[in-house]
């Protein structure tokens, strides 16, 4: 007999026995997915996930007895797994969706509105189980250790000021937390910084604007079309594109719908991949953490046309998948923990850490 590629083991947390039953018997109809349990509040889930070992979860936030932003974080400090959340607080652009994310969840989905949404739920959140089967095995971590100490900022007026070029970020589950650690130490001189973070239509901009009211930079949503600028970081519009080109002495941010690529959009290798076919322009690129395979090809090609790629290190990560995956086929010249990075990014674009790639990752 061939062999049957395991099942995906699922694990629905909602109070709401209606919702529950609505979402397990939409993925009970999936070949590829086992249902392994149903539990109404965090503590029932608990010692369902030590018992029945889920690959994935779909998390409520309001519950009785513990809410579900608390348990995610209780959840990813010391059992960190894939968590879908499922809620009607996660609107889009909604303070709890960004929270939900920031504390490690892959993705935040409304909750039906009633029968007639159901299928529209079920199909997003099939399309998002499936996506993690992509790439090599990974490794989640949950929230990276504390510092012991406040890292610092690199001043205004350093080598970042007089460096040219651009800054390109790609990030997934954690990146929410790993992009702002990232901005808020560098600084409101800085090249432009263009920045891919998974998240759906409707988040992106509350991102921006959370992000614009703390970094020395500017931070918006790209629309397209925009002059690249120092001083300012666009981050890409949810459920579309972002590429960088060339127009003249000009480069701009586009932005354009198509296929979703490693079930992303945006997705961090369309803006590699463009930013690759640049002439002429010195290019610093991280990958931080993140979930599955997307970026790794875009920073090969990066590397391979002379950029200076940067993966982070498997010990800062929430998640040591995208990462891990650069790295394994290539793609890094530099291994970085969070920590480092900012001044790396300076170093990469000062020109100090040399234009030539090593054969193997160079570890910060």
């Amino acid at each position: 007999m061939p062999h049957q590629a395991a099942r995906t083991r699922i694990l629905i947390v909602d109070d709401s026995a209606i919702v529950r039953k609505m979402l397990a018997d939409a993925l009970r109809g999936e070949p590829d997915f086992e249902v392994v349990g149903l539990a109404p509040d965090p503590f029932v889930a608990r010692d369902m996930i030590l018992q029945h070992k889920p690959d994935v979860l779909t998390l409520d936030i309001e519950m009785p007895r513990m809410d579900g932003l608390t348990f995610l974080r209780k959840l990813m400090a010391h059992h960190p797994l894939p968590v879908i959340i499922v809620s009607s607080l996660t609107q889009a652009g909604s303070a709890a969706s960004l929270d939900a994310l920031a504390a490690g969840a892959i993705d935040v989905i409304a909750k039906p509105g009633g029968p007639q949404s159901v299928g529209q739920v079920a199909d997003r959140l099939k399309r998002r189980i499936r996506g993690l089967r992509t790439g090599q095995p990974m490794r989640l971590t949950g929230a990276p250790p504390a510092e012991t100490a406040r890292p610092r900022a690199i001043p205004e007026g350093s080598a970042l000021a007089r460096a040219k070029g651009l800054i390109l970020i790609g990030a997934s589950t954690g990146g929410t937390q790993a992009i702002e650690s990232v901005l808020t130490r560098l600084t409101s001189d800085a090249p432009p910084i263009l920045i891919v973070q998974h998240m759906p239509a409707g988040f992106t901009a509350a991102f921006a604007a959370r992000l614009d009211a703390v970094c020395p930079m500017r931070v918006l949503e790209a629309q397209g079309g925009e002059v690249l600028t120092r001083g300012t970081a666009y981050i890409a519009r949810g459920d579309f594109h972002m590429l960088v080109e060339s127009h003249g002495v000009e480069l701009r941010a586009v932005v354009r719908d198509g296929p979703q690529v490693h079930y992303q959009r945006p997705a961090v290798d369309v803006l590699f991949h463009s930013a690759a076919r640049l002439r002429g322009v010195p290019i610093a690129a991280a990958l931080l953490t993140g979930m599955g395979v997307d970026g790794a090809d875009g920073m090969v090609a990066l590397r391979q046309a002379g950029a200076v790629t940067i993966a982070e290190a498997e010990q800062s990560c929430v998640v040591f998948g995208m990462p891990k995956e650069a790295i394994a086929r290539g793609g890094a010249v530099h291994v970085s923990t969070l920590l480092a990075l900012p001044q790396l990014l300076v170093e990469c674009l000062a020109g100090r850490s040399g234009a030539r790639a090593p054969a193997a990752p160079v570890r910060s």
